[in-house]
């Protein structure tokens, strides 16, 4: 079906939405073009006021040109009924009204069309030119109406040629121009709340990009927690329990031959598991503690919450359970100590604690020397040992993931780690960390 003017939407509040529906949302029954059965029950109810007017005003017009009275209310009602199309033909309902400007018919017709034109999408240049043509008929009528009166002699009327111009123009100025700016400004507020609705639709949707980001990256803080947390559980069980079955063997060789080393032994054996479970408590406490009011992924990030305990200062500990076991170890430290950041020293002591752990676990008896140097950017460690000395080996299970996790916690921090065999059997481990 082919169309003269623009779909028009409906008028008053929620013309707007209409057309969003319409265009974007599934469509909905519909009664030829209307949307809304209050649309149409509104153009029906226009058409039939427009139609009773323009019939008296046929009716008035036949009587001045002499035609059949009953021709003329006919033609009034056809004319006003033609009002019914103008969400359809706003275009075609402008030019009937112009047509009929001469026989002085079709005052809501008018208005109504101009309005609906104004406020549909048809071109602004056609708008002004059907609204100029209007306004000009309008005029020119208005004008021989008022020189009718002039040159009636019975008409009490004294109006001057000006006069009846400029009343002319006035009139045909209040019959046309304040519908059709009623009706531009209804369809600039029709655009600027499609404008916004798309707005916020765009917002809405950036909304969804970003909840599935952050959930992303919350997922992503989960997995990197989790690693953490299993890489300090490796760090500790692993530690702790191989100094704690070197020493079981310690004690169960020495039990009998000498009593007061292998009560020390069992001391000591005592100490280390406490020390585990401490820190096993420590790490458990973080995982139990009540949720701040702070968002997820905030509380996920957080950097190692066991930062208070392993430090730098802590070292020399370290090395001395691991003298207590039997293992031939020395601390040298380079260059003037400093705080290096809890992270960073924690970060240094777990790389320690792990390359001891790993002598004891595959080079029983091998000496080791731990070389911690502070230089003015970093902060550098070096772990060597030496081949085994044959003594018996305790059998100690590995998963294999110590020198991963370790590179891990170095690379995290952005320093540099290596690891291997060296030429006389033994075994290096190095790191690299820069400070604050």
């Amino acid at each position: 079906m082919s169309t003269t003017g623009a779909h028009v939407p409906d008028d008053g509040a929620g013309g707007g939405a209409a057309v969003a529906v319409a265009v974007a949302g599934p469509r909905r029954p519909t009664w030829w073009w209307w949307q809304r059965r209050r649309s149409f029950a509104l153009d029906v109810t226009l058409a039939a006021v427009s139609a009773i007017e323009c019939s008296f005003e046929g009716a008035t017009f036949a009587d001045r040109t002499g035609i059949l009275t009953g021709a003329g209310a006919l033609l009034g009602v056809l004319v006003g009924a033609v009002l019914v199309l103008r969400r359809r033909w706003p275009v075609a309902v402008v030019l009937v009204s112009i047509a009929m400007t001469p026989a002085q018919m079709g005052f809501l017709l008018s208005l109504v069309g101009l309005y609906t034109l104004a406020a549909s999408e048809v071109p602004r240049r056609i708008t002004a030119a059907l609204a100029g043509m209007n306004g000009f008929g309008t005029m020119l009528v208005a004008f021989l109406q008022f020189q009718d009166n002039l040159r009636d002699p019975d008409s009490s009327t004294s109006l001057r040629m000006p006069l009846a111009l400029s009343v002319a123009a006035l009139m045909a100025l209040g019959l046309t121009g304040p519908p059709v700016l009623l009706g531009l400004y209804v369809r600039a507020r029709r655009r600027l709340v499609e404008s916004l609705r798309e707005r916020a639709d765009g917002l809405e949707r950036e909304l969804e990009l970003l909840a599935e980001k952050a959930a992303e990256r919350a997922e992503r803080a989960r997995a990197e927690e989790r690693t953490r947390i299993a890489r300090d559980m490796h760090d500790v069980v692993a530690h702790r329990v191989s100094l704690m079955v070197v020493h079981a063997a310690a004690l169960k060789a020495v039990a009998l031959k000498d009593p007061q080393k292998a009560s020390a032994s069992a001391e000591l054996l005592g100490d280390m598991g406490r020390q585990a479970l401490t820190e096993l408590r420590q790490m458990l406490g973080v995982l139990r503690t009540a949720p701040a009011p702070v968002p997820a992924p905030a509380a996920v990030l957080r950097p190692d919450a066991d930062a208070e305990g392993p430090s730098l200062d802590r070292l020399a500990a370290l090395v001395e359970e691991s003298q207590a076991a039997g293992m031939g170890v020395e601390l040298a430290v380079e260059g003037a100590a400093r705080p290096c950041g809890a992270r960073i020293e924690a970060t240094v002591y777990r790389v320690v604690q792990e390359a001891l752990t790993n002598v004891h676990k595959h080079a029983a008896g091998a000496k080791a020397v731990v070389r911690l140097a502070y230089r003015d950017t970093e902060v550098a460690v070096l772990i060597t040992n030496g081949p085994s000395d044959g003594s018996p080996q305790t059998p100690l299970p590995s998963g294999g993931h110590g020198l991963i996790g370790m590179r891990e916690r170095v690379t995290t921090h952005g320093g540099g780690f290596a690891a291997g065999p060296t030429s006389d059997g033994g075994f290096r481990v190095s790191a690299m960390l820069p400070t604050p």
